[in-house]
């Protein structure tokens, strides 16, 4: 189910239809959230029909298509088309997902297309990431030291690199912090599992030098123990990593601490 955040005193309502193309034979039905701070008017959804014989086989081509050809007032975020930048990121069939890797083949009848849960819309499929990128920077992502700086690089061995993997390929496009329950009722506090994974990956990270500042930065009821494990994030991210694996690392890493 998509928990939107709707714009306050709104209500969603039925968009408009537009036709089906001349001489197609092979439609597809889609569904698309609408909402602009501009007009005063209600999100709705609006209906469109793509002719797939002349489209690519990603949402996003479909997305592309209705923009360059049917409806130039569709907004939304795209960039690489390769599923590394994440900013396609939105709720595609009931499932965050990215847009340019997610195949229509994959979807079941009509194709229904709204922004990401549980974030202030700015319009229509782009949602507000401010909050989120603010949290994913009060974990400092990047590498700390205390020693002088090596004169070519930090060094790290092979089995230290492999430490990172299923970590660093985190593209930051928010589906797993807005798949997740707990982030709903606490993004205000807890830092949601994109934040965490980011901050065990520089925990971990055998060249950085803050890992007991790090741990005392997150030793909070909110920021890190708001997670239940209730696995959404893992399922939704379009990238295969785990989460809410880092996460139990980082709370076995404080239990351990302390003992």
């Amino acid at each position: 189910m998509v928990q939107l955040t709707l714009p306050k005193n709104s209500r969603m309502t039925v968009g408009k239809t537009w036709p089906k193309p001349d001489g197609a034979v092979n439609v597809r039905k889609v569904q698309i959230y609408r909402w602009s701070p501009d007009d005063g008017e209600n999100p709705r959804l609006d209906t469109y029909f793509v002719d797939l014989d002349t489209c690519g086989p990603m949402v996003l081509d479909v997305l592309i298509k209705i923009k360059n050809e049917i409806d130039p007032t569709l907004t939304f975020r795209r960039s690489c088309r390769e599923g590394i930048c994440g900013s396609c990121a939105m709720n595609i069939d009931g499932q965050n997902t990215l847009a340019c890797i997610y195949g229509l083949d994959e979807i079941r009848g009509d194709i229904r297309i709204y922004p990401l849960p549980h974030m202030p819309v700015i319009k229509d499929l782009v949602p507000d990431l401010t909050h989120f990128y603010e949290q994913h920077a009060s974990i400092m992502p990047w590498l700390e030291t205390k020693t002088n700086t090596p004169q070519k690089e930090w060094r790290q061995s092979i089995e230290d690199r492999k430490k990172l993997d299923g970590l660093y390929e985190c593209v930051m496009c928010a589906s797993c912090s807005t798949s997740c329950p707990s982030y709903w009722w606490n993004s205000d506090r807890y830092l949601g599992p994109a934040a965490l994974l980011h901050a065990y990956r520089w925990i971990i990270d055998s060249r950085d030098e803050a890992t007991g500042e790090r741990l005392d930065e997150l030793e909070d009821p909110f920021k890190l123990y708001r997670c239940h494990t209730i696995m959404n994030c893992a399922k939704t991210c379009p990238k295969g990593l785990n989460p809410a694996e880092a996460i139990a690392h980082i709370k076995k890493m404080m239990v351990e601490r302390v003992a």
